[in-house]
């Protein structure tokens, strides 16, 4: 009998609908190969949310996703909400659900396919062989803190607020995520913060340590955010696994995932404890190619992988997925972004027929 699971997937905004329409066949077509049922729900989150409900997240898609086994996310945002109250944009919406989960650990991996080697802005001896993952706190940090708001001084000024703030818990936490990591691949983690000017961050620097004692095969070292992402850009395979707060990792993970040579190559899992894991590309919703057929789906795909790997305990599934995808490449095959010469232009669309012929053969 077929392992059956509930997946909730939220297309979202731009691309979404149209990435997540690829990555749902590519989970059909697996599902079929490996025995697994996947029952899909869809939900509204981000500006589709907005647009039907008045809010980034309604409650019934909150509930949606605790009920299910694993959440898919597509992208979010678009212009047209950037005037918005914060309360009500979409990404006050991407921040609820994340909470609402439970989801304090984001693993987002940068990792350079041969086949793409010259798709990076920087030189192929600096970029052959980078394999990172960024392992980011997400529901802590400047973005959760308080006091939080723009207020009005004593003299009519008015001040913007924002609060950056650890306890030993999270840190704890998500520092030993970061450490079990660490242990699956090459055993060497770098813990990246603002120690020399940050209270927060000596307390977050003061912990990180602490806990390596209690994971003595891994080794640990210590780097400031400026000089790390000074080092992405110079040396990038000095890194294995890099763990950080919330605002470091957001930028930290964006720039890693650039010396890969398009952002649409990468998928992210974000797990809490116990709930259902969310699993989503880096990339946004790109509205200035929605809706005509230009996305690249790859990094939706890959998620969908993660999302079987990590969330749903089935690696061989996800392993079929990457090969899938790597094949793929090797036939060279490439969306507009990822172009390069003597390569087959191919549309969202036609790039999803072309992963799962890969996987039925």
């Amino acid at each position: 009998m077929a392992q059956q699971y509930t997946i909730t997937l939220l297309p979202g905004d731009g691309i979404g609908p149209e990435i997540m329409a690829v990555a749902r066949r590519v989970l059909e077509v697996v599902g079929q190969k490996f025995d697994l049922g996947f029952t899909f729900q869809e939900a509204l989150v981000g500006g589709a949310a907005i647009d039907q409900k008045g809010e980034p997240l309604p409650a019934e898609t909150l509930e949606t996703c605790k009920n299910s086994d694993a959440v898919l996310l597509a992208a979010i945002g678009g212009p047209q909400y950037d005037t918005l109250p914060r309360h009500l944009r979409p990404e006050t919406g991407l921040l609820a659900l994340r909470a609402g989960l439970g989801l304090f650990a984001n693993l987002r991996p940068a990792k350079i396919l041969p086949q793409l080697l010259d798709a990076s802005s920087l030189k192929r001896e600096v970029v052959e062989g980078v394999d990172i993952m960024v392992v980011r706190e997400l529901t802590g940090g400047i973005y959760f803190g308080q006091p939080r708001g723009v207020f009005e001084t004593e003299t009519g000024e008015k001040r913007g607020v924002n609060t950056m703030a650890y306890t030993v818990s999270e840190i704890d936490r998500i520092g030993r995520v970061a450490f079990e990591t660490a242990q699956k691949r090459s055993k060497r983690l770098c813990s990246v913060d603002k120690a020399n000017v940050l209270e927060v961050s000596q307390l977050w620097r003061d912990r990180i340590t602490a806990l390596a004692v209690e994971y003595p095969d891994v080794e640990l070292t210590h780097m400031y955010v400026d000089n790390a992402a000074m080092q992405l850009l110079r040396w990038p395979k000095q890194f294995d696994t890099i763990v950080t707060g919330n605002l470091f990792g957001d930028i930290l993970s964006d720039a890693a995932a650039m010396l890969t040579g398009s952002i649409g190559m990468l998928p992210s899992a974000s797990l809490g404890s116990a709930a259902p894991g969310l699993y989503e590309p880096v990339h946004g919703s790109a509205p200035d190619i929605a809706g005509q057929d230009k996305a690249n789906p790859l990094a939706q795909v890959l998620s969908a992988a993660m999302m079987l790997r990590y969330g749903l305990s089935q690696p061989t599934a996800a392993d079929c997925i990457e090969q899938a995808v790597l094949q793929v490449l090797d036939r060279n095959f490439r969306t507009a972004d990822i172009m390069s010469d003597n390569m087959t232009l191919l549309g969202c669309h036609a790039m999803g027929d072309a992963i799962v012929d890969a996987i039925r053969n």
